[in-house]
């Protein structure tokens, strides 16, 4: 891995919880002067064969990726694939699956706020189920328009999360199964991150992975633009413990979160930089351009 590499893998647009479209987030990365980006949006890589139609030579590398929110009795993850067949069967049902999901969740949430006397019409509700991928965000700008919130993390910490789920998430192993047989690679979205501000260290974490592991996870999300100093450097030891690949992104959503596209502290580290060279080495093959 050269020094000077710039790599944001981690990014959402439109098609699920980010404000650009894929059209803008190729145009922002190029911009920013980025060597290599993927678009992972939740549950679904509609924007990247829109950025793979019209990307250019000239523009900064592109790997296909999405993003799946997990849970399961031990807990909740998000496991970002990347490299896989878009026509693949077996990915293309846990999409469907995790798509469902969604919009079981947003029903059930709009009746939540239904009963505590937030009300949208009916019209709005269809318009809400009819995205590609609606989530909390969505709802919450809802509720801004309307007077009902003065933020989206007021709307979401104040009133949706008011209602909860045991079921309605994709298994961790069903979504590493998924990318796996689609040819991609399974890795660890900010793996420190559990539910909410749950931070998971030591040996929480290392069993973290080695259950992970044993579903054939391949990789953890080591540089993270919300990551401390001793966060990343945890992760780093861990992949180094357990030959995992090592990934960086920033997580951007465009305005719905203020992180920076690009933040995600691997320019000029050297740390992690055996990880970070056998993934691209091993996904070299399906990335578009050159890096």
């Amino acid at each position: 891995m050269m020094k000077t590499l710039r790599a944001d893998l981690h990014m959402h647009s439109v098609v699920s919880d980010g404000t650009d479209t894929p059209e803008e987030i190729l145009a922002k990365v190029s911009e920013e002067g980025l060597d290599l980006f993927s678009l992972t949006d939740h549950d679904d890589f509609k924007g990247c064969d829109i950025i793979r139609k019209i990307r250019k030579d000239t523009d900064p590398a592109f790997i296909t990726g999405v993003e799946f929110s997990c849970r399961d009795d031990r807990g909740k993850y998000h496991i970002l694939g990347y490299g896989f067949d878009t026509k693949n069967k077996d990915i293309r049902s846990v999409i469907d699956l995790g798509h469902q999901y969604r919009l079981n969740k947003v029903a059930a949430r709009l009746d939540y706020l239904k009963s505590k006397g937030i009300i949208f019409s009916e019209e709005e509700r269809s318009e809400l189920l009819a995205l590609d991928n609606p989530g909390k965000p969505h709802i919450a700008k809802l509720m801004i328009k309307h007077g009902y919130a003065e933020s989206i993390s007021d709307a979401i910490k104040n009133h949706i999360d008011g209602v909860h789920f045991k079921s309605e998430y994709v298994r961790p192993e069903e979504a590493i199964t998924g990318i796996l047989k689609a040819g991609g690679i399974p890795v660890l979205a900010h793996p420190s991150y559990g539910s909410g501000d749950q931070i998971i260290i030591g040996e929480e974490m290392d069993e973290r992975l080695q259950y992970l592991i044993g579903m054939g996870l391949q990789g953890v999300e080591a540089y993270y633009s919300g990551f401390t100093d001793k966060l990343r450097d945890e992760i780093l030891g861990f992949a180094e413990k357990y030959d995992l690949y090592v990934t960086a992104g920033s997580d951007y959503h465009g305005a719905n979160k203020l992180v920076v596209l690009g933040d995600t502290g691997l320019e000029n580290a050297l740390e992690g930089a055996a990880g970070m060279q056998r993934f691209l080495k091993t996904i070299r093959s399906k990335i578009s351009g050159n890096i």
